[in-house]
């Protein structure tokens, strides 16, 4: 017979109550910034994760050397407590110590997709093949068949936090705002379901290069200086290029443009993003599915993180900024009949 285990069991982040001590823990660093209190002390704001999703972390009178040997994307041993903060659970950092990465399992730290990733992108690709104009698939095929680029768009997650933050992300988003197009566009019938199509699929595409996401999920230098928007729209004029020299024929300007301002103006305003607003229909339409797939998904994951499940509401949600209602109303009146 084997002798028992001795492996410490871990504490995710979405098991942690507020109230509860934390002795010898290992959390990702995503984020962390030197900042000073009210009357001068240094403290470390910081973001911890795991793969079930993140906390706010606090290190009282900090020094510049503390926050210079806390490694931004790599792993600390923490002992420290959790407190409830604006409704919201954040971890006081009593000490820290370096954490070997050898001796860690990558997989308690990266968030992936419960989805089959192969399933998902044979039907991403079998949905693109229902393009009937033949310049805009041919575009489209300019992609697909970039080996490298689709590597990068099977594994990559959606963004680094909020809305599918997590390994496959970005593959699952698409095909979301796909099958939503599917549904929706068909009513439309003035809107192109072949321009609808395309332009789901280039979206976010920019991300592949705007996120790095081999250890923790950050922005990369061409993230932080051009983005996605503007990645994707350099990568449609490459790809259009790719056309023209296979075909022997000018790409049409006009489609190569309305793919582009699909892009460029899917974020809806410029408060979000978007250098330019929504000025076709397709566009418009783009926007309001692509926002819809994220807001579901912020929402859901919420729900199903949320660490206190005696609770009807989850803690507060600052990016949707509201707490979620999470009591299955239908559910509990036919508990009650």
């Amino acid at each position: 017979m084997a002798p028992p285990s001795t492996k410490k069991h871990r504490r995710y982040v979405n098991e942690l109550n507020p109230g509860e001590f934390v002795d010898d823990q290992v959390f990702l660093i995503s984020a962390k910034d030197l900042r000073t209190t009210n009357n001068g002390a240094l403290y470390i704001h910081c973001i911890l994760c795991d793969k079930t999703g993140q906390m706010l972390g606090r290190v009282w009178q900090a020094t510049e050397s503390m926050f210079e040997q806390m490694p931004e994307g790599g792993f600390l041993r923490f002992k420290g407590r959790v407190e409830n903060y604006k409704g919201s659970r954040q971890f006081i950092v009593d000490a820290m110590r370096p954490a070997d990465p050898a001796g860690l399992d990558l997989a308690d730290f990266i968030p992936q997709t419960s989805r089959d990733i192969n399933e998902m992108f044979a039907r991403v690709r079998d949905i693109l093949r229902q393009i009937k104009n033949r310049d805009v698939l041919n575009l489209i095929k300019q992609f697909i068949t970039d080996e490298a680029m689709m590597e990068k768009f099977r594994k990559a997650p959606a963004a680094v936090q909020n809305h599918h933050a997590y390994l496959g992300g970005l593959l699952e988003h698409t095909l979301n705002v796909m099958e939503l197009a599917l549904v929706v566009i068909p009513r439309y019938p003035e809107v192109s379901l072949d321009l609808m199509l395309a332009g789901v699929f280039l979206h976010d595409l920019g991300k592949l290069a705007e996120l790095d996401y081999q250890v923790s999920f950050t922005y990369s230098n061409a993230g932080q200086l051009l983005g996605h928007l503007v990645q994707a729209t350099l990568w449609i004029e490459d790809k259009a290029k790719a056309v023209e020299a296979e075909t022997g024929q000018p790409f049409p300007a006009p489609i190569k443009e309305v793919l582009q301002h699909l892009v460029l103006s899917h974020h809806g305003s410029y408060e979000f993003g978007s250098p330019k607003l929504p000025a076709i229909p397709e566009a418009i339409a783009l926007h309001h599915l692509d926002n819809l797939d994220a807001k579901l998904n912020m929402y859901l994951s919420k729900i199903k993180s949320d660490p206190d499940p005696s609770s009807d509401w989850t803690e507060y949600v600052r990016s949707l900024e509201t707490k979620i209602y999470k009591k299955n109303v239908l559910a509990a009146s036919k508990n009650a009949s």
